[in-house]
């Protein structure tokens, strides 16, 4: 008797099972959003290398709607993004500048479901061919900047004895030669000195501002659960 009220059981949760699958197979239903599709992420709290490390949380908000071919919404504005700080590499010696590595991880949907999703920045000052984020390299791009700031410095000082002329013809005969030597020495100046500077100076920093929207693509095709 025992027996047969355990199979009785048995067979009555083995059948709720199948029809709950099939009422859930047949309600629930998707739409794709293919890989490569590009869209904006707004930040909504800072993220930097400066104040940040491996393993700390964000969260993002999508800035435009995304939509199927027919124009039916799939993740609206606003939804959710989540994702954590996969690797920092700090600022050193010689003006080499930190690199920050973002890990997309998840998206919410408007039903709260979570789906995983890969992503990849397409737009920041400077993106390294690894994926990580950065405003300078190192020393070498530290003293090209150097001489064309001392270049800028020539060339103003050589229009500013030019303009001399504007207002008293001829004098720019002597006023263009003496403002360019002196550009020239006032250029090479900063040229030699920040660069020596730029020896024992650090790199740029990675901040991300609150509020700040980055452009970012799908690696993978994800489909979102609808009703």
């Amino acid at each position: 008797m025992k027996k047969l009220f355990i199979l009785t059981l048995m067979m009555m949760f083995a059948s709720m099972n199948i029809s709950l699958a099939g009422t859930f197979k047949a309600d629930a239903k998707t739409k794709r959003i293919a890989a490569g599709t590009q869209f904006q992420l707004v930040f909504l709290q800072p993220v930097s290398t400066s104040a940040n490390s491996e393993g700390d949380f964000f969260t993002a908000a999508i800035k435009n709607e995304l939509r199927t071919e027919n124009n039916t919404v799939i993740l609206p504005q606003g939804s959710v993004v989540r994702g954590s700080i996969a690797d920092v590499k700090t600022t050193k010696r010689f003006s080499r500048g930190a690199k920050l590595y973002l890990d997309f991880d998840h998206v919410v949907t408007p039903n709260g479901r979570q789906i995983p999703l890969d992503l990849s920045v397409r737009s920041y000052d400077r993106i390294y061919y690894d994926g990580g984020l950065y405003k300078n390299l190192g020393y070498g791009e530290a003293i090209k900047e150097n001489y064309e700031k001392g270049v800028e410095i020539t060339k103003k000082s050589t229009n500013y004895g030019l303009s001399v002329g504007d207002d008293h013809p001829g004098l720019q005969y002597l006023t263009t030669p003496f403002c360019a030597a002196g550009g020239f020495i006032g250029g090479v100046g900063y040229w030699f000195g920040d660069s020596i500077a730029d020896m024992f100076r650090k790199g740029k920093e990675v901040y991300i501002q609150k509020g700040e929207m980055l452009n970012v693509q799908l690696i993978n095709p994800i489909d979102v659960p609808v009703y």
